[in-house]
């Protein structure tokens, strides 16, 4: 007669921790959209309860988060005070385009010799659609849209180039210091432009299959980055 009762038990314990981690997993993109929104500024140094209010989550699902975040370096838990946001900075910049250039210089050979060549085509006509739309219009909430996608889709291809999910996972994180790094940084027509070139360089040697060019364009536009980033240019 015991026996379904501790299966009934099992199987409810099960459903429990089943139950926290979803909400620690939603806790966990919540905390980086509210950052990523300016919601919670960067730098700012909070308390659990506050951030618990602020994203909506319970602070037990919200710890779980919070430990997962100060692994990835996004914020550091000071007990029994309250959490402290990272502030980016010349040192965070400079790691980040360091790893980025690491990683991408060789994908960027992969993808210039074996990528598909209708992926290349299809993101060298958004980016020339977009140079020509941001000439005409200027800076809007669509054009920022699409800039933002497009960065994310041409760097995600040359990545995907490896076909390693060990680089793919590492990579989503570092992503997240490079949206914390852009938080205060001002997109104009100029530097959006001349960001889109940049990329149709990468992508105009890529289509022409010359891996050397392809990594040298790519460093030569991670080296702008850094310094747009930087605020020297």
């Amino acid at each position: 007669m015991e026996v379904p009762q501790v299966a009934g038990k099992a199987k409810a314990i099960s459903h429990t921790l089943v139950a926290a981690t979803r909400m620690s997993d939603v806790a966990y993109e919540r905390i980086l959209e509210r950052l990523f929104d300016r919601r919670v500024p960067v730098g700012a140094f909070v308390s659990q309860s506050e951030l618990s209010a602020i994203v909506d989550v319970p602070v037990a699902p919200l710890r779980d988060a919070l430990r997962k975040l100060e692994a990835e370096g996004i914020l550091t838990i000071h007990p029994r005070s309250g959490i402290q946001f990272i502030k980016p900075g010349m040192e965070l910049t400079r790691a980040t385009y360091q790893f980025r250039a690491i990683i991408e210089r060789s994908a960027i050979r992969v993808f210039a010799e074996q990528g598909d060549e209708a992926v290349m085509n299809a993101l060298e006509m958004r980016h020339s659609r977009l140079v020509r739309r941001i000439e005409r219009e200027g800076v809007g909430k669509e054009q920022l849209e699409e800039m933002d996608a497009l960065e994310g889709e041409l760097h995600g291809a040359i990545i995907g180039a490896l076909r390693n999910p060990l680089i793919d996972s590492t990579y989503r994180r570092m992503h997240n210091y490079l949206r914390l790094l852009r938080l205060d940084s001002k997109l104009t027509s100029p530097i959006m432009i001349r960001t889109l070139k940049e990329h149709l360089d990468i992508l105009e040697a890529c289509s022409t299959r010359n891996a050397d060019a392809a990594e040298a364009k790519l460093q030569s536009h991670f080296q702008a980055a850094m310094q747009r980033n930087l605020g020297l240019v």
